[in-house]
């Protein structure tokens, strides 16, 4: 699991991004300003930090040149700022990467997992009974048996997996996957059928329907 720091001062996004970055298995700490930064750094020890770059007090800048002095953790800004200056700025100081808001949370998500992959803090290897998922190979084997996936159908599954059992709706499987904001509930339905007959080629079911709720992948019945 990565730790991840969140300073943000706005508190709908603060919120967002927090839920967002538990689903996807991390552990959040969220903060509205710099103020406890140097004592959250240690005590923390984030795997990733996310910055606002208009923060109150010290704002992202200071905290990121802290971030360097202090901790090997990897750093996003978030901004407002989409001028190419601004972006170059943070990324010559430090930065991994550079957010611009308004932005899409699976967008962002996929960005944070990226630079955590490259740092080598992501773990892409899980285990679900006889499952075996490697996203980064981008190899699945069940019952000791490969499973050869289509690039959405492993990106799908790999999601499901990264929920630790929990149930996971329709809209937000969109979102994740395909990066959808609209409703469109056959096209998951779809490809967790083609899904599902794969999985169950080589041993009982694991990804089960939840009747109103969405699925679930895991070992037993649903």
């Amino acid at each position: 699991m990565a730790r991840v720091l969140l300073v943000e001062d706005a508190e709908a996004i603060r919120t967002a991004v927090g839920i967002a970055l538990q689903e996807a298995g991390s552990e959040v700490l969220t903060r509205a300003d710099g103020t406890s930064y140097e004592r959250d750094l240690a005590a923390f020890r984030p795997d990733l930090v996310l910055l606002d770059v208009m923060v109150p007090g010290r704002d992202g800048f200071e905290l990121l040149k802290i971030t360097r002095d202090t901790s090997n953790a990897g750093i996003v800004l978030l901004t407002a700022r989409d001028g190419v200056e601004d972006r170059l700025h943070g990324l010559r100081t430090g930065a991994d990467d550079y957010v611009v808001k308004p932005f899409v949370l699976a967008e962002l998500i996929a960005r944070v997992e990226a630079v955590l992959r490259r740092l080598g803090r992501l773990r892409t290897v899980l285990e679900i009974g006889d499952l075996v998922i490697d996203a980064e190979a981008g190899s699945v084997v069940r019952a000791g048996q490969p499973l050869e996936l289509t690039a959405t159908e492993l990106k799908l599954l790999t999601f499901l997996a990264g929920r630790k059992e929990k149930v996971v709706g329709k809209a937000q499987l969109l979102a994740a996957v395909w990066g959808y904001d609209d409703y469109a509930a056959n096209l998951v339905e779809v490809h967790v059928s083609a899904l599902r007959r794969k999985l169950e080629a080589h041993g009982p079911r694991l990804l089960h329907t939840v009747r109103g709720s969405g699925y679930v992948l895991r070992p037993g019945a649903s």
